[in-house]
């Protein structure tokens, strides 16, 4: 598994307060990928585990609230990249938070169905929405789209980078 640290304030394991755990899927239909998008922010479906909840639990359950697809076991891979973010004074100055993502491939025949979603009412004020791609030019999709909202920057280049590793493991 390909693992990627930041950690630009030179954080300790005794320095965090608090550590979130993520899963996010690359969801694969042949030849198309599917992503979300908010305010011009893309992202994989995913977020954050819930207690007592597995890494593909939690995956499967974002993919139904997010997407409205109702994904079993053996369309989900292994992880295949984690990515950790060790940020102080995060999401308040004196926490230190450890931000654990965990990526997984989803290859399925299923479509997204809006109909069996569960949106937040922050997901419904922000056009939140599903879009499919296709994967041989969905990095340069990903990547002409930074410009159009500052969190990008920090999103954008996790996510072509996933894509890279699952085209790359894959071949």
């Amino acid at each position: 598994m390909k693992e990627i640290i930041y950690n630009y304030d030179n954080l300790t394991d005794k320095d965090i307060t608090e550590t979130v755990i993520r899963t996010k899927g690359l969801i694969i239909n042949d030849n198309i990928i599917y992503i979300c998008n908010e305010n011009n922010i893309y992202e994989f479906p995913g977020g954050h585990l819930e207690i007592g909840e597995t890494l593909e639990e939690c995956l499967k359950r974002e993919i139904k609230e997010e997407m409205g697809m109702d994904i079993i076991n053996e369309e989900i891979s292994k992880p295949f990249m984690k990515v950790t973010f060790l940020n102080k004074d995060w999401p308040e100055i004196g926490k230190n938070r450890k931000s654990e993502i965990y990526y997984y491939v989803v290859k399925t025949n299923k479509l997204p169905d809006i109909t069996k979603t569960h949106y937040t009412e922050h997901e419904i004020n922000n056009n939140f929405k599903v879009e499919e791609l296709p994967l041989k030019s969905a990095i340069d999709i990903i990547r002409k789209n930074i410009p159009n909202n500052e969190k990008n920057k920090v999103i954008s280049p996790d996510m072509i980078t996933a894509i890279e590793e699952y085209l790359y493991q894959s071949n």
